[in-house]
């Protein structure tokens, strides 16, 4: 009999959250979902599960960052042990500041999600991943990890500092069976939160402004989980140099 595996999706929004709890669904995953509000989540669950996915809410604030060690714990209780972890949070009031304007004040409030909190699950995850010599951590942040914009600072330095731990541990932990593993997007997910945010009221994006949707994304994130051949993808894939 073959033991299901388990993916735990870290923000699990309507956007990449969706689509990648569908496509590892499909494969027999079961699928915890992990954003701060419970409402939306027993949504989710409730339509994952009209097609045959198994799925469960975990309403959590990740900036709490004492909290996770428990958090991870109540998901293996329910599940079992995580075998793949995509992290890739995105608050609703998370915004871009010019170098020139920013202070330690500012990037200390973006610290918590976008560096410390990546860096605390996947230390809760590595022993049994670690101890099982199998697991895999994705990492999702935005091109500005990788890209240096003019006026568009604070959250990329952030999520750099991720970018460039999650990197370093593959390194570490790849001769192990662990992979880990980083996804930078450089353009507006479909279906997403932020996309509704930014069309709210009629409002019309830039034409210049790249789409995704996040059914590629999560293929991708798929792929390389499975393959295990690149530790790094940037899309849309016009995006890359």
């Amino acid at each position: 009999m073959t033991t299901k595996k388990t993916i735990a999706i870290f923000g699990a929004g309507v956007g990449l959250g969706a689509s990648l709890a569908a496509r590892f669904g499909r494969e027999g995953y079961r699928v915890a979902l992990v954003a701060r509000c419970a409402e939306p989540l027993e949504k989710r669950v409730a339509e994952l599960a009209e097609k045959g996915i198994e799925a469960a809410a975990f309403p959590a604030d990740l900036t709490d960052l004492s909290g996770i060690p428990a958090l991870i714990r109540s998901i293996e209780e329910r599940f079992g042990s995580i075998d793949v972890a995509v992290y890739s949070p995105v608050p609703s009031n998370a915004g871009f500041v010019s170098a020139v304007d920013l202070d330690s004040a500012k990037l200390q409030s973006m610290t918590p999600i976008f560096t410390y909190a990546p860096i605390e699950v996947s230390h809760a995850l590595l022993p049994g991943m670690l101890a099982r010599e199998d697991g895999a951590i994705v990492l999702v942040t935005g091109l500005t990890a990788i890209v240096n914009v003019p006026g568009v600072s604070g959250v990329g330095p952030a999520m750099a500092a991720a970018r460039n731990y999650i990197l370093t541990l593959n390194a570490e932990v790849a001769g192990k069976g662990v992979f880990a593993g980083s996804v930078s997007i450089g353009a507006m997910i479909e279906r997403s939160t932020g996309m509704r945010i930014a069309t709210a009221g009629g409002a019309t994006l830039d034409p210049r402004l790249p789409r995704i949707d996040p059914d590629v994304i999560a293929e991708e994130i798929r792929n390389l989980v499975v393959q295990r051949d690149r530790v790094e993808v940037i899309l849309p894939a016009s995006r890359q140099s």
